[in-house]
């Protein structure tokens, strides 16, 4: 059982290193995330930080938020971030850009 706790706390650490790197790369913040995902920006930073977890139905959203299919959330930052449509990209990496709701 304990095996399943370390891969599950594993993945959730890797997807939370994603979503920032998503965020950097789409020049974004944790309040622009946050209006896009139609959370508040406290609940994105508990579950950025680990106090909270990321939710199935939050995958959806930053799948839908970010274009980037599901599956490609889960192969960690690197992959997700050349998923990104072009579009998406911020100019200068970690600039800004306005968040298109979903």
């Amino acid at each position: 059982m304990g095996k399943l706790s370390n891969d599950a706390s594993t993945s959730e650490r890797t997807l939370r290193i994603t979503v920032a790197a998503l965020m950097r790369a789409c020049g974004e913040n944790q309040t622009k995330l946050a209006a896009g995902l139609r959370l508040t920006q406290g609940q994105v930073s508990r579950k950025q930080n680990g106090r909270a977890i990321w939710s199935l139905g939050d995958l959806d959203r930053l799948s839908a938020h970010y274009s980037v299919p599901v599956p490609d959330l889960l192969c960690g930052p690197t992959h997700a971030v050349r998923k990104l449509p072009h579009v998406r990209l911020a100019a200068v990496v970690g600039g800004s850009q306005e968040v298109i709701t979903v």
